[in-house]
């Protein structure tokens, strides 16, 4: 229940009497006024209070305390459930008091659940797939590449906390003119170290990556491949450097806390003959048609901005077409919802792959595209300069050793995946208070040594203890609020998975390792009052389960000793 008890719930009970007095009294206004909530400095003025009786009697011709009583009475007769008592002080302001047993309950309830705690069932089971990262398998992992990892990663979890049915998928782009090219520059790069006067192509992969594998052929098959250049050659090259590099992708994401439920070879739309009977659906329903000698797709009539080439007039497949291949294999797998995680240079691709999916016959909004910024790495206030084309960038590897996996995640999911995100590699790296990861997991840290200090003060809590301790002696304004920031976390869990937006667990983190630390500032947990240390002790081991879960689903560590 105390999951009502929040500023939203009480902005939309004082929402609903204001409308009801205007409508009442016939009292027409273009709007109502923006509701404050604040939290009184004494506890004695209620656990919230607000002025809109004040405000509204700005506005119209009554008396703040008259439209006061009505909110007070219609909160009391519809929520009163929620409510010890409603008051009306002064001019007109309202303090609303919740009942102190919702507080408590809510504690036990956390106690009792535990890892479960922040679950719900609103996906009501639904199949999704979640699609994520995805690169080409043409070199390593760089941060922009981590931070799609982190937002996929995060958000499945997230969806899965909140009751839908997901599983996770790596597209490998292991088919087409890229992968030639990858076979072509190993190969290049191979007979120069053999010493052959050798021109590298500019389109060619420039990497120090590409020089490692040439070495490894270099040492495996010494001079076999010498002046070669044939079709088989480069082919075997391609093979060997694509699961070369794959391998150290699945390596570099293990690290990074991520594993793929699925990997799915786009060869295999090829090699399984998966791509021509999708667009002879398309040919059937009349949305397909030649032009030139080639086959184009009708994604006009679906809202995109020009029809769109299937198969170019050699009769070779573009990528558009493997693409609507494979999301249409995704939905005969039996999956309701597609969620994509792509880079924000896929914004042009959006709207022609919502064409071909309502083309397909499936519904618009079962299609869904995360569209992920770009990260600057901010070193000694400087941007660490790179280019992807030349091969130089910062890769997901060095990252991880520069400032570890939880810090990684933590930046990456710090603001929404939509937004730049700039990271400071000098506030990841220390080990201070201003750095986020570090606030936060000290916070759990400490919560663990205090209760560790407890059974020195032959204070343990278990099953049989929590049903005797006398909760009531929660009775400051820091400790309701640390509960109601608690009982907060159900939502801001189903808000995540309905707005798919992990970020706002960071945010809720931190706010709740605020007032664990604020809170530690100005009370002591464990003192001569047994029964006063019982109680505190109990609600931080609430706070402990809360801050735990809340990293689990970020894919982040809660360390016990720091």
């Amino acid at each position: 229940m105390l999951d009502k008890a929040n500023d939203e719930n009480v902005k939309q009970i004082i929402t609903e009497s204001v409308v009801q007095y205007l409508k009442n009294n016939k009292i027409k206004l273009s709007s109502i006024p923006t509701i404050v909530l604040t939290t009184p400095k004494n506890p004695t003025h209620g656990h919230l209070s607000t002025n809109i009786a004040l405000q509204l009697s700005g506005m119209i011709p009554e008396p703040a305390r008259k439209i006061a009583q009505f909110i007070v009475q219609e909160a009391e007769s519809r929520h009163g459930e929620l409510f010890d008592k409603i008051e009306i002080a002064g001019p007109g302001f309202i303090n609303f008091y919740f009942k102190h047993d919702l507080f408590y309950d809510l504690l036990h309830e956390i106690m009792n659940e535990k890892d479960r705690f922040g679950y719900s069932s609103i996906g009501k089971g639904e199949k999704v797939l979640v699609e994520y990262v995805s690169v080409n398998p043409t070199g390593p992992l760089h941060i922009g590449h981590g931070k799609c990892a982190a937002v996929g990663d995060a958000l499945s979890r997230v969806l899965r906390a909140a009751g839908y049915q997901v599983s996770t998928e790596y597209y490998i782009n292991d088919h087409g003119k890229q992968m030639d090219m990858l076979g072509e520059s190993v190969l290049l790069r191979y007979r120069q170290l053999l010493g052959e006067d050798i021109i590298f192509p500019e389109k060619g992969y420039q990497g120090d990556y590409i020089v490692t594998i040439a070495k490894e052929l270099l040492d495996k098959y010494q001079e076999q491949f010498k002046g070669k250049d044939d079709l088989v050659t480069i082919r075997f090259f391609k093979k060997y450097a694509k699961e070369r590099i794959l391998a150290d992708i699945k390596e570099d994401l293990i690290a990074f806390g991520v594993e793929f439920d699925n990997w799915f070879s786009e060869e295999s739309l090829y090699s399984e003959h998966k791509i021509q009977p999708v667009i002879d659906k398309l040919i059937q329903k009349g949305l397909a048609f030649y032009e030139d000698g080639a086959l184009w797709f009708k994604s006009t009539d679906f809202g995109d901005e020009k029809d769109r080439v299937i198969t170019r007039d050699n009769g070779e497949e573009t990528y558009f077409a493997s693409d609507i291949a494979y999301h249409d294999n995704k939905y005969e797998r039996g999956f309701n919802t597609l969620i994509d995680i792509w880079g924000s240079d896929h914004h042009g691709y959006i709207n022609r792959m919502k064409a071909a999916i309502v083309a397909l016959g499936y519904p618009k909004d079962s299609f869904q595209v995360l569209l992920v910024q770009f990260v600057t790495l901010v070193r000694a206030g400087e941007i660490v300069g790179m280019s992807t084309r030349e091969g130089q960038f910062v890769t997901l590897k060095e990252l991880l050793k520069e400032v570890g996996r939880d810090v990684a995640r933590y930046f990456f999911l710090m603001f929404s995946h939509d937004s730049h995100t700039e990271f400071d590699l000098d506030i990841a790296k220390s080990q201070s208070l201003e750095n986020p990861v570090f606030y936060i997991q000290y916070a759990y840290a400490r919560i663990s040594s205090i209760i560790e200090k407890g059974k020195l003060h032959n204070i343990v809590l278990d099953d049989k203890m929590n049903q005797e301790i006398d909760l009531t002696l929660l009775d400051k304004k820091e400790e309701l609020e640390i509960i109601k920031k608690l009982a907060y976390f159900k939502k801001v869990v189903e808000r995540c998975a309905l707005q798919r937006k992990p970020y706002l667990i960071t945010s809720y983190l931190h706010e709740l390792a605020s007032l664990f630390h604020k809170y530690y500032t100005e009370y002591k947990v464990l003192g001569e009052d047994k029964r006063l240390s019982e109680a505190r002790l109990y609600l931080i081991s609430s706070v402990k389960i809360v801050l735990a879960n809340s990293l689990n689903l970020l894919g982040i560590q809660a360390p016990e000793k720091m």
